[in-house]
């Protein structure tokens, strides 16, 4: 098989970047000239809007979507000697919030095919902890991609053990599965998300945890500023300065010029979700062919997807590779989400450093650009430079 050569010099697509309009920049200048820029009323106001989107009754804007895992895992006493589970094809950031909290990290393996996480894999990782299956804590089923996993089944197994689930919801804001929202928390303690700049809204950094417990959302809340909290029975005994640590938290705080932004972007998500749909569904059809000659597969069609990401899948690791390269060197910025996490040296000491799906599905996922912005003309190029590696490959 001969090797594709790169095509010659063309404007680079990103794989994805963020949708700032006129009118997120005028919501932000608004914020510089008012009387807050940090913790204010827009905070509150955009967690409304979460609200409203998910059907969460309570969301906490933070500072990033790994602040909200990190405090989700912390507000629901994970700690030393417990384990937290977490999906090997994820980011990072899903498993260092069980270490933050001081908790072992166990891996689950994923669908070899999707890439999610499926209650049978965190049956199997618990299994695996051996004399230690009772410690098991905490399960973080990852919706990836954009698709929900079954929540339902995860946390019905979860609760039998006495388990908390929290969906790591980075990737789907706007999905559902079988009419459930994710990040709603109906089967779950809590969700998380992310407002990264390549995620479905973006306030510069930022993230939201979600939850329909009161207890919960109280102490997220009192955690993402130093454990602090402002009784009104101190107040009136005190003073109304007076405030109180009751516990040891950090800060966490979203400002107001990131919630503007944020806040913004929600008036447009009907947009943006619309318009990702439409970019994965162009994908699907054109790319149909070329997956049909077994040189890759593209993801199964989801409906209630939100398709954050557009990962096809190569057949094998070398095809994958080569594709890589043939895309970057023709200016189309692919990615591959994700490397297992247990592959990182901070993790390989641990529980589950080899999985079979996780591996099957990393050693050929490969993300083509995926975002609202995204022309028309662009995505022709991306499919037309996709085709072009197939068949130079074929040839």
């Amino acid at each position: 098989m001969a090797d594709a050569k790169p095509m010659g010099k063309i404007a680079r697509i990103p794989y994805a970047r963020q949708s700032i309009d006129d009118s997120d920049i005028e919501a932000v200048v608004e914020t510089l000239r008012s009387d807050f820029v940090t913790q204010g009323p827009r905070v509150g106001y955009f967690e409304d809007g979460l609200k409203e989107l998910t059907g969460a009754r309570y969301a906490i804007a933070v500072s990033s979507g790994t602040a909200a895992l990190h405090l989700a895992c912390q507000g629901l006493d994970l700690g030393k000697g417990d384990v937290g589970i977490s999906p090997a094809i994820t980011f990072v950031a899903t498993a260092n919030a069980i270490a933050y909290c001081g908790g072992r990290v166990a891996f689950a393996d994923v669908d070899p095919e999707s890439g999610l996480s499926r209650k049978e894999d965190f049956e199997n990782a618990v299994r695996s902890l051996g004399d230690s299956a009772d410690k098991a804590k905490l399960f973080i089923p990852v919706s990836y991609s954009g698709r929900v996993p079954n929540l339902n089944s995860i946390s019905e197994y979860a609760k039998s053990l006495g388990a908390n689930v929290i969906e790591d919801a980075a990737h789907s804001l706007g999905a559902s599965r079988e009419g459930s929202k994710s990040g709603s928390c109906e089967f779950t303690d809590a969700a998380t998300l992310s407002f990264h700049p390549v995620k479905h809204i973006c306030s510069g950094e930022g993230g939201a945890l979600l939850t329909n417990d009161p207890a919960l959302a109280r102490r997220a809340r009192r955690l993402r500023s130093h454990g602090i909290e402002r009784p009104e029975a101190l107040h009136e005994s005190e003073g109304p300065w007076a405030y109180e640590q009751c516990e040891l938290g950090w800060n966490y705080r979203m400002t107001d010029i990131q919630a503007s932004l944020g806040a913004s972007q929600l008036k447009r998500f009907d947009s943006f979700l619309s318009r990702r749909r439409e970019i994965a569904q162009r994908y699907s059809n054109s790319l149909k062919t070329e997956s049909m000659n077994g040189l890759f597969e593209v993801p199964i069609w989801d409906s209630e997807s939100s398709w954050h990401l557009y990962a096809i899948r190569f057949l094998s690791p070398e095809l994958r590779q080569r594709a890589y390269a043939f895309l970057q060197d023709n200016g189309i910025g692919v990615q591959v989400h994700y490397r297992p996490v247990y592959r990182n040296p901070y993790y390989s000491s641990g529980f589950n450093t080899s999985l079979p799906g996780a591996e099957r599905f990393y050693s050929g996922c490969l993300s083509l650009p995926m975002y609202p912005d995204l022309k028309d003309g662009e995505q022709a190029r991306v499919i037309e430079l996709v085709k072009a590696f197939c068949e130079s490959v074929l040839r």
